[in-house]
């Protein structure tokens, strides 16, 4: 594989279904809205139950503005039936909507895209799919070699695109194990390392997830080799997915998709509980 192969983006859902202009154009209306009536994207996404990263994708075209929104939207920025016109348009999009990526990844997306359930232990950062805009900015520009900046930009988008997964219905089940240490690291200053906690927080409280922090103090771990990531597709097996250096490996073989599954399991009884995890994390960010 050639570095320029490595180096390509998967596209987006909505380039890959050819939406990319109709998405463009519904976030251009609705940030003209938002900012006419006064409305920061903080302020706008806690009236409509999103975060300012997530209106701020919407509005730029790489994320899908759900159908709900845009009804909340319209009555919210005074559109007078402008953007519930567009809803049928973007229902459409959302069905038809796919992430095609490149032939090392595309395995792997296309089961976290169907899964109905999925459970990660983080190591060493947090997850793309727990990924701020701004933390994952900051984590690919400090990438070794260097990435240029059109490459940075596009593969953000990309990130931003997969947490589309949490607004599935029916909803997929989550949880996720996070070393302390990795909330203790502040990739990109203290501003991003704040915002990316209250990111935690927010996903954190969702119904159909349970986040969990590992306390660095535990003197037993049962796994102390590598970060992975369990995924339940719809009516398959389930599966483990890990990467090391850049370099992926999907495991199906269900002897050692097994054993993973075992240390999870052993990994949340010795984590903090979930509530005890979100109260963790609250005194981090009010100690910032």
């Amino acid at each position: 594989m050639t570095v320029e192969e490595r180096e390509r983006r998967p596209e987006t859902p909505a380039e890959a279904d050819g939406t990319t202009g109709l998405l463009t154009a519904v976030g251009k209306m609705l940030r003209l809205l938002r900012e006419r009536k006064g409305l920061t994207q903080k302020e706008f996404g806690r009236l409509v139950g999103y975060g300012p990263d997530a209106v701020s994708a919407m509005e730029r075209g790489v994320r899908t503005v759900r159908p709900e929104v845009l009804e909340a939207a319209d009555d919210l920025l005074d559109a007078g039936g402008l953007l519930r016109q567009a809803i049928p348009e973007v229902r459409e999009a959302v069905t038809r909507a796919r992430t095609r990526h490149p032939e090392w990844y595309r395995g792997y997306a296309v089961l976290e895209a169907e899964a109905v359930a999925l459970h990660d232990y983080s190591t060493m950062g947090i997850l793309g799919l727990l990924q701020t805009e701004d933390y994952s900015r900051a984590v690919f520009t400090q990438r070794h070699p260097p990435l240029n900046e059109e490459t940075i930009e596009k593969r953000v988008a990309d990130r931003l695109s997969r947490q589309q997964v949490f607004e599935a219905w029916p909803p997929t089940e989550f949880s996720f194990v996070i070393e302390q240490a990795v909330l203790d690291r502040p990739i990109g200053g203290p501003d991003v390392h704040v915002g990316q906690l209250r990111q935690l927080l927010r996903i954190g409280r969702m119904r159909n997830v349970q986040l969990q922090v590992m306390p660095t103090a535990r003197h037993e771990h049962p796994c102390l080799d590598n970060a992975f990531t369990l995924i339940t597709p719809k009516g398959k097996e389930q599966v483990a997915y890990m990467e090391s250096q850049g370099y992926p490996k999907l495991i199906t073989a269900r002897e050692e998709v097994r054993v993973l599954a075992s240390r999870y399991g052993i990994i949340r009884a010795q984590a903090l509980s979930p509530h005890e995890s979100l109260d963790l994390i609250e005194r981090m960010v009010g100690s910032r």
